[in-house]
């Protein structure tokens, strides 16, 4: 909880703000950057990556799945050549 944290960094109120002004202003990509790149020159990094899907679904609203209600009606469907019916 940010309430706990240590004095010596102040207000958690401000730590907290300077955190979320870091976030919205790209700050921390910029430190991300920095980091993989200096690791990335000392050979420390190894890129390897695994997607496993049995991990990696929808939420079932993602995923087309009927919400409560009675099915909205279709509509009559054309040929995009056909003639309009009259």
């Amino acid at each position: 909880p940010w309430m706990d944290l240590p004095e010596h960094f102040a207000s958690w109120k401000g730590a907290h703000n300077r955190l979320r002004m870091w976030a919205a202003d790209g700050t921390w990509e910029k430190v991300f950057a920095a980091l993989l790149a200096q690791a990335d020159t000392e050979g420390d990094l190894d890129w390897v990556v695994a997607v496993d899907s049995t991990v990696v679904r929808a939420h079932q609203h993602a995923a087309g799945a009927r919400q409560k209600g009675p099915w909205p009606a279709s509509r009559p469907t054309m040929p995009s050549g056909g003639p309009a019916a009259g």
